[in-house]
């Protein structure tokens, strides 16, 4: 069967089972694999090899959306392994498994909602293909899928400076931290039902400029950015020293935010919707603020 007359829940159990594979792969090199004597290093070998099986699923299959959820999945896999394997057992370790948790399940739940099966492909991925030529090989490893898992990693070493040293923290940093990730993620959830009402009964060519979306023209992104502050204050909070690297996940993030993403999509928008510009005159760009005046 092709991915052009797969259905949706065919669909989602060949991912499913690329996912199991894929996590497989890294759990045997963390078992049988020549290890490094650094945790932190081993688990990225592992992520790594993980991502290359993902890899191989997108090419056979045609299709590199195979690698969408997998920026949701991994972030807990490696939260409870870097954790079962320290045993530090401090309340910040639960605070951050609430937070990354309840962001995994949020952001994969609204990939399953929206995800039609392998017969569609994110828009982007044919894009740079095309763009890339003779290197389209190249470019769909690395660009779109090592280079995401290499962000999602960085971002997550504030979590494992976190769940691996013991001793204290800084309580009021990471009573910081929890509360920004917790209304990152309600903000993102927000958002998303907002998008996902308008998508159903919007008019041709019409551009949302309602609820969160009035104050922000990408408030799942800023929303996104704010998960991964949260947890790089978690770090901060534990490792004051390293704050400068600590924190550099995040900055990661909002590059690829601000210097990819939100430009990407703001020019199909503008191609696509006739009225997107006047929301561009009005709307904030990233930061959510009160719309100015028409």
């Amino acid at each position: 069967m092709t991915t052009e007359t797969m259905s949706k829940a065919k669909s989602l159990t060949l991912v499913g089972i690329a996912y199991v594979v894929a996590i497989a792969v890294g759990a045997a090199w963390l078992v049988w694999g020549t290890h490094t004597g650094r945790l932190w290093l081993d688990t990225l070998v592992a992520d790594v090899l993980a991502t290359l099986v993902i890899f191989a699923y997108s090419r056979v299959y045609g299709n590199s959306s195979f690698y969408d959820a997998f920026w949701s999945v991994i972030p807990p896999v490696l939260l409870f392994y870097w954790w079962s394997q320290s045993g530090v057992q401090q309340l910040r370790c639960w605070l951050i498994a609430v937070v990354v948790v309840l962001w995994a399940i949020r952001l994969t739940a609204n990939w399953l909602y929206a995800f039609p099966g392998l017969h569609h492909e994110d828009w982007r991925y044919p894009m740079f293909r095309e763009r890339a030529g003779r290197w389209e090989f190249v470019v769909d490893l690395v660009t779109i899928h090592l280079i995401p898992t290499l962000l999602v990693f960085a971002g997550m070493l504030p979590v494992y400076v976190a769940v691996t040293r013991p001793g204290g923290d800084i309580g009021w940093l990471t009573d910081i931290a929890f509360v920004v990730g917790l209304a990152a993620v309600i903000l993102e959830l927000v958002a998303d039902v907002q998008m996902h009402r308008f998508v159903r009964d919007r008019r041709d060519g019409e551009a949302m400029d309602r609820g969160l979306w009035s104050w922000s023209r990408h408030p799942n992104y800023f929303g996104e950015f704010s998960f991964w502050v949260s947890l790089a204050l978690f770090g901060v909070a534990v490792a004051p020293s390293d704050a400068w690297w600590v924190c550099l996940g995040a900055l990661g993030m909002l590059g690829m935010f601000l210097g990819g993403s939100i430009p990407m999509m703001e020019t199909r928008s503008l191609q696509r919707r006739p009225d997107y510009q006047d929301v561009v005159d009005r709307v904030s760009r990233f930061v959510p603020r009160p719309p100015r005046r028409a």
